[in-house]
């Protein structure tokens, strides 16, 4: 990946998945801008290291486009903006519309805005990028998270409609994650059911979302794509 005197920007980066590809950006040289919603203990060793970490829940417009105001404070430029930030819940009894509408703002109308807004700080850089990190799930829906599935089909349409809007200027791409890392409190039969539902069948960790990110900053001649990360969960 060249390096870019611009930012790469990731939203969502203060645990797993975000906070492993910021560090890995980080290792490859490049400067990098993370947002987080509340904060957690490794989002000083991103400072020590020169990471900008900026607050940002994404709740509802007045935050997104507050977030985006302040980030155009502190850079006149993006290499590219990586769409991480994520909320994961099902819908309570009696409380499915707000529920839905929480999900819509973070998985579509935050990347939406940031998108619209940012574009002209993507197009001062040499090379830009737009990356939705999406979810395996909506490949088949779901039962139990109707709205998170919905929201996140959502997301994956952006990434057509913005690779059409943006191009040439802006690659705009997609990344469709099924399990990556198991939680502490995972016990022994969760896992091994989890597990069962891929051809390959383990826990690859975060660095396969690192290395997807990778190839598709890296690649000049591809956008409006998703790339599924599943281990074969479509061939069960």
């Amino acid at each position: 990946m060249s390096v870019s005197n611009a930012p790469i920007l990731i939203t969502g980066a203060s645990q797993r998945v975000g906070l492993h590809c910021a560090e890995r950006l980080l290792d490859d040289g490049h400067a990098v801008i993370v947002t987080f919603r509340s904060e957690k203990p490794a989002l000083q060793r991103l400072r020590e290291r020169g990471a900008l970490t900026l607050q940002a829940d994404f709740s509802d417009e007045a935050s997104i486009l507050a977030f985006i105001e302040e980030l155009k404070c502190h850079t006149g430029s993006l290499r590219a903006i990586v769409h991480n930030a994520s909320a994961w819940f099902a819908e309570a009894p009696g409380e499915e519309a707000a529920a839905f509408a929480q999900l819509f703002t973070v998985h579509m109308l935050a990347p939406y805005l940031i998108n619209l807004h940012c574009a002209e700080l993507l197009q001062r850089s040499e090379q830009a990028d737009i990356v939705h990190i999406s979810d395996d799930v909506v490949r088949k829906g779901s039962g139990n998270r109707p709205a998170y599935c919905a929201s996140k089909a959502g997301l994956d349409s952006l990434t057509l409609s913005f690779a059409a809007r943006f191009a040439p200027a802006i690659k705009v791409n997609g990344i469709a994650p099924a399990l990556l890392m198991f939680n502490e409190d995972d016990d022994a039969e969760y896992r091994s059911k989890a597990l069962s539902k891929s051809a390959l069948g383990f826990e690859p960790g975060p660095q396969v979302i690192y290395q997807s990110l990778r190839y598709l900053l890296d690649t000049p001649y591809i956008t409006g794509t998703t790339l599924t990360v599943n281990g074969g969960r479509h061939l069960k």
